[in-house]
Parts: structure tokens; sequence; C-alpha cells
């Protein structure tokens, strides 16, 4: 599989479930048995007997389906089954009558709409066609977005749950899973730099990733979080010279975060610009696939905001560097950006006078956000500062008591222990909540701009009994 591959959602057909009418109950279980196709599915119409049937049983008994619903091969006869209490295959009925009430059934041939994956429908029309039944390809409404559904493998899948907590990724959009999670555990590793407390976080998550039963199992799927974050946060730890504080156990690779404040601001600034500017590549390429070259050019998550965010960038280095030359490129490329980007939103704002006025505010927002978004980064430093001070303070304290005796030797352990343990929680749910705030305001809210929905193929059980 292509590297490209892995990041598009699965390729999705329309398509129509077709067959005699006759015949339309032993298609669709083949259909339901087959688990590719979500049917567009509606309420039942009118009396439905099955359901009907599930909901005497549930009221007068309390049984609910003990199981997933199942379907019988051949049409079953309800009223048998209510009377022998068959609540899943009642159940399974049910789901039946909901997939045909939403066809077109009636005279010679009965139809079903829904999306299935292109690899898959090959197979399934084979299938089908031996029951008497096809598939046909319908062409995609113009303004209705096929269902996503994820290759799910790797590293895409490992970090997938910090896309799926913002949202379901657009059909037409390229999911960032991989490089979402490479960007938080490095946010994380850079807020909680140390050796000590990096690699017990890394520990747990091979742990966590070890368990397989019991309560901790539904937690396994963090296990990537964890053990990349503690993986970050030990080399950040190499970086600064800090193991379990500034107890010179390891050397300092780098700088030492209390004695270098403002470089470490600075580092933390320019990674966060250069973060924003991949999440604006990653923007331009999702508004290009949702609707084309223009649409790209004039959205202020696409092209026109990236040449506004670059054009200032220029600008700034500029000054910094008093290199008039690139102050005037980047004047230039940011003032081409603003342009492009009024000329976006006045397209998509109500016309008139009103809706000019609309697309200049929002304008003036997003070059006001393109500030606090890239300053906002500035607490990837402000927090490394602070596991660092309270790395620095529980060693002095240790030290200093230590130095008082031996009589002070188990209070200066003690305390040792007890403030690593303080700081590494402390720190460890500080760095998760504003790593994952970081990704989630600053990169996300640039990469998407609608929110998808998940693919959801029907899927029943079937048994082969006949019910009397």
């Amino acid at each position: 599989m292509r590297w490209r591959d892995r990041l598009e959602p699965v390729p999705m057909d329309r398509i129509a479930v077709v067959a005699p009418t006759g015949r339309m109950r032993a298609v669709l279980v083949a259909v339901a048995d087959a688990g590719v196709v979500e049917p567009e599915v509606a309420d039942p119409k009118g009396p439905a007997l099955a359901s009907e049937a599930l909901d005497r049983l549930q009221q007068q008994g309390g049984r609910r389906p003990s199981g997933a619903p199942v379907l019988a091969q051949e049409a079953p006869d309800v009223a048998a089954l209510e009377r022998a209490g068959l609540s899943r295959e009642i159940a399974g009925e049910v789901e039946l009558e909901r997939v045909l009430a939403a066809g077109l059934v009636g005279g010679p041939l009965s139809a079903i709409a829904g999306w299935c994956p292109a690899e898959a429908t090959a197979a399934l029309a084979a299938r089908l066609g031996e029951l008497g039944g096809a598939v046909v390809t319908l062409p995609v409404p113009e303004h209705e977005m096929p269902p996503t559904s994820l290759r799910l493998a790797g590293a895409a899948h490992a970090f997938q749950p910090l896309v799926d907590t913002y949202g379901t990724v657009p059909y037409a959009d390229l999911d960032p899973a991989a490089l979402a999670g490479i960007a938080y555990v490095v946010m994380f590793g850079m807020m909680f730099g140390d050796v000590g407390h990096g690699l017990l976080l890394f520990g747990a998550g091979i742990l966590l990733w070890r368990v397989h039963q019991g309560r901790l199992s539904r937690y396994r799927w963090a296990a990537p979080f964890v053990a990349g974050a503690g993986a970050a946060s030990a080399l950040f730890g190499l970086a600064y010279g800090d193991a379990f504080g500034p107890t010179g156990l390891v050397p300092t690779l780098w700088l030492a975060p209390l004695d270098h404040p403002g470089t470490l601001l600075a580092v933390a600034v320019v990674a966060g610009a250069g973060l924003i500017g991949a999440s604006y590549v990653l923007g331009t390429v999702n508004r290009w696939r949702e609707g084309g070259p223009l649409s790209a050019l004039v959205a202020v998550s696409g092209i026109a905001g990236a040449a506004l965010y670059f054009g200032l960038a220029l600008v700034a280095l500029g000054l910094y560097g008093h290199l008039t030359a690139l102050d005037l490129a980047g004047g230039t490329v940011a003032a081409a950006g603003l342009v492009l980007g009024l000329l976006g939103l006045v397209a998509n704002a109500p016309g008139g006078v009103t809706g000019v006025l609309q697309a200049v505010v929002e304008l003036f927002d997003t070059v006001l956000r393109l500030g606090t978004n890239t300053v906002s980064f500035a607490r990837l430093a402000a927090f490394g500062l602070t596991h660092a001070a309270l790395g620095s303070l529980v060693w002095s304290g240790t030290v200093a008591m230590w130095h008082r005796g031996l009589a002070w030797w188990l209070p200066a352990a003690l305390l040792f222990v007890v403030g690593n343990v303080v700081a590494f929680a402390l720190e460890a749910l500080v760095a998760g909540v504003q790593a994952l705030r970081l990704e989630y305001y600053e990169l996300f809210s640039r990469i998407f701009t609608t929110d998808g929905r998940p693919f959801a193929p029907w899927h029943v059980q079937t048994i082969a009994v006949k019910s009397q």
C-alpha cells in the first residue's frame, strides 16, 4: 500500500442493491451477512410486524435481546418467534424492516440504496448475483458527502483516537493521525522534559500495551500515547540535563531551562510557527480536495491563509535582521493573502454591504488569531520551565536536608520521592491537556473546516435454522 493511500479515506461507491421482489429478502440477508454496505435506512413506515412483536416481548417480560440480532435465511413466522421468546431473531427482523422501509419495494423489482467500499463492490456483486440480485453503481449527488472509512494500520491506527476525539475526518480530506500523533508527543516532551519521569512514563506505556484483560485493558488504546510521550520526555530531559530534577545524573546536551528561559521561549514560538505552517499545508491540500484549486486559493485555511502567515513571518524575520528586501517580499506575499482571503470570505458571505462587512470582520479576526495562535505555543516553554522549577525545588530541598546529617537522610529521601511523585502527576496532567489544546485549537482548526460522518456498515449475523 502506498503511503498516500494510508492518509486517504477508503474510496466509496454509491450503490443500489436490486433484486426481484420475491428474492429481495434472500439478497438483503446476504448483504447483512457481508457487512460491507451502509444502506439508507429509516424508521419503519406504518405498522411493522417484527417491531411490534419485539415491543410486546419487552413490555410483557422485560426481555431485551440477550445478544446481537440474527437473521434467518428464510422468512420466519414472527408470531412463533414471539411465543418462543426468541428476541434476537425478532430483533434481526426489525433490522430488516428498517432497511426495507427505506427502499423502493414493490412491483417486479425492488431496490435499496447505500454506500459500499469500492474495493468490496465487485465481490458483493458476485455474491448477490448467485441469489438473483445485482449491484448497480450510482452517481454521487453533487452536495452529498460519502461516509468515511479509514485504513487503520500502523502509526495512523495508534494515534487515530486523537483525531476521532476532535471529529470524523471528512471523506474528501486527508487523515493527519500519524502526523498529529508525532506533534502531540513532541509537544508533550518539551513540557515534560525529564529523563527519569520520561522513562517511567515510557515503562507505563509498555505495561499498558501488554494488558489484555481486566479493568486496565479498556485503556490499552492509549498505550502508544503514553509510551511515545515518555520517550519524547526522556529525549528532552537529555537536552535539558534533567533526571528527577537537576541531579547531575545526565549531562546537559542543549540548555538548562532555568538558565536560558528566553531561548527556550523563542524556540517554542518558532516550533509553534512551524507546526502552524504545516497545518496550513495540510489545510490547503484538504481545501483543494474538497472544492478544487479555486477553493484552495481563496480559503483562509488554504493558500490565502498560508500566504498571509508566511508573508508576516518573512516581515518579522526582515525586521529582526534589518533586511529591507525581506520585509518588502513578505509584505507583498501577506498583502496577496489578505486580498485572496477577503475575496473568499465575501464569496461565502451574504450579499450586499452586510456580507462585505462580515467578511472584513472575519478577515480581521483571522489576522488577529495568527498572532495569538503563534504566541500560544510559548506555553511549551512556560510549562517546561515550570516542570524544571519543580524538579529543582525538590532537589534543592533534598540536598539541603541530606547535608544536615544522618538524622535527616530519611526525611530527605521521603521529600525526594514524594516531591517527584507530585511533580510527575501534576506536570503529566498539565502537559497532556496543554498539548491536546494546542493540537485542536491551533492546528486542527486549520486542517479541518467541516465534519464528516463515519461509515456504519450494516451487519447482522445469519443463521441457517428455519424458524417455525
